[in-house]
């Protein structure tokens, strides 16, 4: 069988989405080209090599709304004469462009693949796709009547349900924001981040963004602790009397602007082109949970790909769950019983953000150059997805 490998994985900083957040002056497509630029440049590798480019987003409009991956390719001033697609699997759709991808390589029909993706919402606000749509249908509304809800109650039902109480999830939001301020202070990202220049790129100038800007090294669960509930209403209160209304800014994740690329090809390419691969893709899964809970499919996910793989937890190294909410990985763990020096341990969304198009990208580069970097053998990433579903990647470490 072929195998697919990554030769490298990369992203930018991750900024704050909102106005006046430091890349929020960096048109999406100008974003990811530069990170395209920069993972390519690393390899001194020719552009018109790659077969395709599979990108995901999220909110694909307004400045989203094109085949972002096309003109971030263009923008970039690589051939035209390579072609690209939009996915879209929610927070997952980086994580699914690089499941294509990978998966296009082992069937044999691409020899290399960028795969990765791009969310910038500061400029493409969270739900600019929605706003005052019906997303969902009468026949879905009728079906979980009065239909689907929002994803801060599905976390507030799942903190319900795994009896996750509010200084919990507030302890871990405070230690994901601890470690990544601890690894970014030991260079841990170094190997995985490629500046941005916010400068129009025609004209200059602008100024070089090197690090997150999403960190908080002083937070914690004590501040945490005081912040208000974002997701109360008298109307869920009606309908959902469990809920304790837990869920806040603190223990969520942060609306971000990022771009996250990875450089894919057969193991058999690599080597042809003189490239040392840090990992190979050992398994896939994804899976469909249900929908109003919505963000528990990282758990059906992860047995899947247990049982896919025999490969089993207590022999994987780092363990990349995204968070989405603490209830997140919270509930996974509960499940899972994975130690928490194994979750996370960079720290996760909370801290560094969710650029919902990104995300996925971002965590194979964290998941890939931790395992490279600490000699661990296998590396878990599961995505917990907006209508209840889920993508689970299993890699192995090539550098040991």
């Amino acid at each position: 069988m072929v195998n697919a490998v990554i030769v490298d994985a990369v992203r930018s900083p991750v900024a704050r989405g909102k106005e006046g957040g430091a890349l929020s002056g960096v048109h999406p497509i100008e974003l990811l080209g530069q990170v395209f630029q920069g993972l390519l440049g690393r390899h001194n590798l020719d552009p018109a090599l790659v077969d395709d480019v599979l990108v995901g987003c999220v909110n694909q409009v307004y400045e989203q709304a094109g085949c972002i991956g096309r003109f971030s390719w263009l923008a970039a001033g690589f051939p035209e004469s390579v072609p690209s697609a939009t996915i879209d699997r929610r927070c997952g759709s980086s994580q699914q462009a690089v499941h294509f991808a990978a998966q296009g390589v082992i069937a044999g029909a691409y020899d290399v693949v960028v795969a990765g993706g791009v969310e910038s919402m500061s400029r493409v606000p969270l739900g600019s796709a929605s706003v005052g749509r019906d997303i969902q249908g009468p026949s879905v509304r009728g079906r979980y009547a009065p239909g689907l809800i929002p994803q801060g109650i599905s976390a507030e039902l799942i903190a319900a349900r795994w009896g996750l109480e509010r200084a919990e999830l507030d302890e871990f939001s405070a230690r994901s924001h601890a470690r990544a301020a601890a690894a970014a202070a030991r260079g841990a990202f170094d190997a995985e981040i490629v500046p941005v220049r916010t400068g129009d790129p025609a004209g200059g100038g602008g100024e070089l963004v090197t690090a997150d800007e999403t960190v908080r090294p002083g937070t914690t669960a004590e501040r945490l602790g005081s912040l208000p509930s974002s997701f109360r209403s008298a109307e869920m209160g009606q309908r959902f009397p469990e809920i304790d209304w837990r869920i806040t800014a603190g223990n969520s994740s942060q609306l971000s602007d990022g771009a996250s690329a990875a450089l894919i090809m057969s193991e058999e390419k690599a080597a042809s082109l003189g490239l040392r691969p840090l990992a190979r893709f050992h398994s896939f899964a994804v899976v469909g949970d249900d929908p109003m809970l919505m963000l528990t499919g990282p758990i059906p996910a992860t047995r899947r790909i247990v049982e896919r793989s025999g490969i089993g937890l207590d022999e994987i190294a780092h363990f990349e769950v995204n968070e989405a909410f603490a209830s997140i990985p919270l509930a996974w763990q509960r499940e899972t019983k994975v130690d928490d020096a194994r979750l996370n341990p960079l720290g996760g969304a909370i801290a560094l953000g969710h650029p919902l198009g990104a995300s996925g990208t971002r965590l194979l580069a964290t998941m890939t150059h931790a395992l490279v970097g600490g000699g661990g053998r296998y590396g878990l990433q599961v995505m917990c997805e907006g209508g209840g579903m889920a993508n689970a990647t299993l890699i192995e470490n090539l550098r040991r």
